[in-house]
């Protein structure tokens, strides 16, 4: 119809499975069943820490991860301004991505082989930590075993899910780490001592901005418009 525009019974599913993902990964979210999810956006936090460092002239010198869902990047050189705001800014552009290029996009598996690619090659460089190697490995050996064995779907619901559970993962992250308890340590602590702006004011900035960008990323799984699968 002209002048109109109607969501697409597909694109519903488009827009619905990420969200039920992500509210299935909060109703499960202290089982084994979201853990491997939890620590695989952690890595991707710590990774686009260091990425932020390498685009600004700096390098990688280890990631760690641990498997009290904690992980740290050390960086040398570089903007530490942007460093720290690529943690969650860039794990959330990721999740993002993610949503959108598995409910739009026809190369599904292409992209988890490159994810697990990526994983694998960033764990064999730079992971230090015993638990972070072996989850790294493990992590993106399966991811390319998906892509390679497994129907194109298994691909699609890989990247919806973990785009999902990204995108809002920070929220919850930001939250507890920010929010609701003491900041020392944390990533708003570390830009307050930097700008002078308080650690909270980085936590609020960045819950909103998750939330608008999931919203947003979302949004656009469901628009018929933008459907390349069809």
């Amino acid at each position: 119809m002209t002048g109109r525009f109607k969501l697409a019974p597909e694109s519903a599913g488009g827009i619905l499975l990420p969200i039920v993902a992500a509210l299935l990964a909060y109703v499960f979210w202290g089982t084994p069943v979201v853990y491997p999810l939890k620590i695989f956006v952690v890595f991707l936090h710590e990774l686009c820490h260091g990425l932020a460092a390498v685009a600004t002239g700096g390098q990688i010198e280890r990631i760690e991860l641990s498997a009290a869902e904690g992980g740290l990047c050390v960086t040398r050189g570089g903007s530490r301004f942007l460093s720290l705001n690529a943690g969650y800014l860039g794990s959330l552009a990721l999740g993002a991505s993610f949503v959108v290029v598995g409910a739009r996009s026809r190369y599904d598996r292409a992209v988890v082989a490159l994810i697990g690619f990526v994983t694998l090659a960033v764990t064999l460089l730079y992971v230090r930590s015993a638990f972070g190697f072996v989850y790294g490995l493990t992590a993106g050996a399966t991811l390319l075993l998906v892509a390679a064995r497994l129907p194109p779907t298994a691909s699609d619901l890989a990247l919806r899910v973990i785009g999902a559970v990204s995108c809002l993962y920070a929220v919850w992250d930001i939250a507890s780490d920010v929010l609701l308890r003491d900041a020392r340590g944390s990533d708003a602590a570390a830009l307050a001592e930097l700008t002078g702006l308080p650690s909270a004011a980085w936590g609020l900035g960045w819950t909103l901005l998750s939330l608008g960008v999931s919203g947003w990323a979302f949004w656009l799984a469901s628009d018929a418009r933008m459907d390349g699968k069809r």
